[in-house]
């Protein structure tokens, strides 16, 4: 598979990838605001999120598997691509943390049930950051 295909392949992967990461945590604004009382509310986001989740997931690793055949296949890289990779590692912590957070919210304890819906529209805006700076660092090159 030549370059340029490899390219494109990425884009599409982390792009569909980002599409989760930007939407999940949004189900999750929406579940810290639902009350008590409405079961039916919760049980589909809930599977909404589950469902968003498990579509995520394969598209994230087909976005690293793309990234590391460009960077070891056709030694894409330099300074730059060290600070990617570890804001990379960054958005793979975030999309684990999703899932355990995820997995609180269908056990009814832990942690994600205590916190409102304004930590999680502060906590959607960080893969947000995390896209900016990836983009820049990739088409600026800073450390060559």
């Amino acid at each position: 598979m030549g370059y340029n295909v490899v390219k494109a392949l990425h884009i599409i992967f982390v792009t569909s990838w980002f599409a989760g990461l930007f939407y999940l945590p949004r189900i999750y604004v929406n579940l810290a605001m639902v009350p008590a009382d409405s079961a039916a509310e919760r049980a589909r986001l809930l599977l909404m999120a589950r469902k968003l989740y498990r579509f995520m997931t394969p598209l994230g690793v087909l976005a690293l598997v793309f990234g590391l055949w460009l960077w070891l296949g056709y030694g894409v890289g330099g300074g730059w691509m060290h600070a990617k990779l570890a804001l990379v590692l960054a958005l793979v912590a975030y999309h684990l943390y999703c899932g355990a957070l995820l997995r609180q919210f269908a056990a009814g304890s832990g942690p994600a049930l205590t916190r409102s819906h304004v930590w999680y529209r502060w906590f959607n805006e960080a893969p947000v950051l995390l896209l900016f700076a990836v983009v820049f660092l990739v088409v600026l090159k800073p450390f060559q």
